[in-house]
């Protein structure tokens, strides 16, 4: 099986060479995605040895990242995608579990609130109450059982991502992936990882430092991909379907 790691990076001079050492350790083909950093990323990348680079000449956003590295991992006939970010809130050493645990599945998803961790950190209160919100807003309206919608640490075979349609280039983008998976009817899978906020001040950029227009705004990239053409989806859709979901480690809470 061949595996791809996904790095988007945008001006992480500060933490690029401490994440890519450590992803080293579990992942042997890595691709980094440098989303027009202006820092010295650029610099940095180039002084390292067997990577797979791809570089956006502007800033286009975290969805146009994550859809240079579907494209990739598709084009480059890999069998599993998986991505983390660049921020040191992901462990690599958790790469193998993410691997490991898409064997009867088609994504597997990290979450940050499905179990406690002893790394834990508390997460900023706007972003986990817009996470709780949209979360269940998306659970309910797809009937998904996800714990969190947010956490960018997934691992997708590449046969499903031929599926989806992405072209959120923005934050919002896992919120279209997530409506595209329901309607597609993929088999999705959470497992619990620690929630660490490095940096708990990092902010979004523009309208979307603003907890109501951010909230709006995903509520507005959900809405648009109900409507989003999915050549692949089922042609009869069971008002009582649900995707399929498999919550790693809790069968007490889902059986």
């Amino acid at each position: 099986m061949r595996v791809l790691t996904a790095i988007p990076v945008y001006n992480e001079e500060r933490h690029l060479h401490d994440v890519l050492c450590e992803v080293r350790k579990f992942a042997e083909n890595i691709l980094i995605v440098d989303d027009g950093s202006s820092d010295g990323t650029s610099s940095l990348l180039a002084a390292e040895k067997n990577l797979h680079v791809i570089t956006h000449p502007q800033n286009r956003g975290y969805g146009a990242a994550l859809i240079s590295a579907f494209r990739y991992a598709i084009d480059h006939s890999f069998d599993v995608l998986v991505t983390t970010d660049c921020d040191g809130q992901h462990e690599p050493s958790r790469i193998p579990v993410l691997v490991e645990a898409i064997h009867d599945v088609d994504i597997v998803s990290g979450s940050r609130y499905l179990r406690s961790f002893r790394e834990n950190s508390e997460a900023p209160r706007d972003r986990m109450e817009i996470n709780q919100v949209i979360t269940a807003e998306t659970n309910e309206r797809f009937g998904l059982q996800l714990t969190d919608t947010f956490c960018g640490f997934k691992a997708y075979r590449v046969d499903a991502l031929k599926k989806l349609r992405i072209t959120e280039k923005g934050w919002g983008m896992p919120l279209q992936l997530w409506v595209q998976a329901a309607r597609l009817g993929l088999r999705i899978k959470e497992v619990g990882v620690p929630r660490i906020y490095l940096d708990p001040k990092r902010a979004f950029g523009g309208v979307l430092n603003d907890a109501n227009e951010r909230l709006a705004y995903y509520r507005r990239v959900i809405d648009s991909a109900t409507k989003d053409h999915l050549p692949d989806e089922p042609k009869y859709h069971d008002p009582g379907y649900r995707a399929s979901l498999y919550l790693a480690g809790c069968e007490e809470k889902c059986g």
